[in-house]
């Protein structure tokens, strides 16, 4: 059985990493209690709170934490029409926090993740981690078997190509869950009480060409480098799909930096999941998404953008007219998702136009 941390009495972190460069990004329907608990490591840093749900709902933030807060009225008030392309009752409205956010990186967690322990009790900042995983290279064009070859106490084995061992820009920094893994809805049923404990300790870089499932409970990335690209897409009210937010935009992401030569790094740090979601509800919002990845991965396998797409922002309009062209055919949804992906890149622009292609 793993447990959660204890924090209390560990000293808040004064000389946290990249503190006025790094934006935490929450997503939540409810009061933030869970940041207690983390707030040693992450009370230095701004926070960027969605609120899901009911606007006229109050949420508590514990006091200490530098924060601005979003609800359904201001994401209409500042995105117009275009507010269109922002998920409603999904965690997927987190992606607004992405398009608002000035800093160079984005740091997002669920409010239902707590500080895990490593192997010796000590409890992990996550965030650090994260950060060290980005400062970091990737090394995607060919693989390390000792792991991520930038850790202190590792290098590249023996046989690997000298000119590749420069290494690329890491773009994402994909972290890892004690507890309850991330499972879909059927493996639930078939195994409630499974609860992952094993902490491996080890980074690797997520070979190019090679597509992975994408969780946004403990995620970090470049938003310079990557951030168009992490649009959630249309999930949650109104939408035919639920709990695909991540996934999709796992898929474009790996695709973009694969064309772009960055790096997406995968194992730790790892977070406690305290909270296993109802798996009778998730077969619901998954269920035609069980169905259509048989065809949208290989699609993804299969794109290849053009020499002309030589920024985040061209690369994601290709996607989504290749979307448009080839998905439209499983379900209208891919056509009206294809559009909002037109419309976020729009309202990317307009709220970021420094990033303008």
């Amino acid at each position: 059985m793993v447990e959660p941390a204890n924090t209390v009495g560990i000293p808040l972190n004064h000389t946290a990493l990249l503190k006025d460069e790094l934006d935490i990004v929450i997503p939540t329907i409810r009061n933030l209690d869970f940041l207690e608990m983390w707030r040693p490591f992450l009370q230095p840093y701004h926070l960027i709170i969605v609120q899901d749900g009911d606007p006229s709902k109050t949420i508590a933030v514990p006091e200490g934490f530098d924060y601005e807060l979003y609800n359904r009225n201001d994401i209409n008030r500042i995105l117009g029409p275009k507010a269109s392309c922002i998920s409603f009752k999904d965690s997927a409205c987190r992606c607004f926090g992405y398009m608002v956010s000035k800093k160079k990186y984005i740091f997002t967690i669920d409010d239902d993740c707590f500080v895990a322990k490593d192997p010796s009790g000590k409890a992990v900042n996550a965030l650090e981690q994260h950060i060290k995983n980005l400062l970091c290279p990737s090394s995607p064009f060919f693989f390390n078997t000792l792991y991520d070859p930038y850790r202190e106490g590792a290098d590249f084995v023996r046989g690997y190509p000298f000119s590749l061992r420069e290494g690329v820009s890491t773009a994402v920094s994909h972290g890892l869950w004690l507890n309850i893994p991330d499972y879909d809805a059927p493996t639930q049923l078939v195994k409630p009480k499974e609860r992952n404990t094993r902490y491996v300790d080890a980074v690797m870089t997520i070979p190019k060409g090679t597509l992975f499932p994408m969780c946004g409970m403990n995620l970090a990335f470049d938003r310079d480098l990557i951030g168009p690209a992490m649009y959630f897409g249309l999930m949650g009210d109104g939408q035919p799909i639920g709990r695909y937010d991540d996934m999709w935009a796992g898929w474009c992401v790996k695709v973009i930096c694969d064309h772009l030569g960055l790096g997406v790094k995968t194992g730790l740090p790892y977070i406690y999941h305290s909270k296993a979601s109802n798996p009778f509800v998730n077969l619901k919002k998954e269920y035609k998404g069980i169905f259509w990845q048989e065809d949208i991965i290989p699609f993804f396998q299969s794109a290849k953008l053009s020499k002309e797409a030589v920024t985040v922002q061209q690369c994601y309009i290709e996607l989504s007219k290749m979307v448009k062209e080839k998905l439209s055919a499983i379900d209208p949804y891919f056509d009206k998702l294809a559009d909002a992906m037109v419309t976020w890149i729009e309202a990317w622009d307009e709220l970021n136009p420094a990033t303008k292609a």
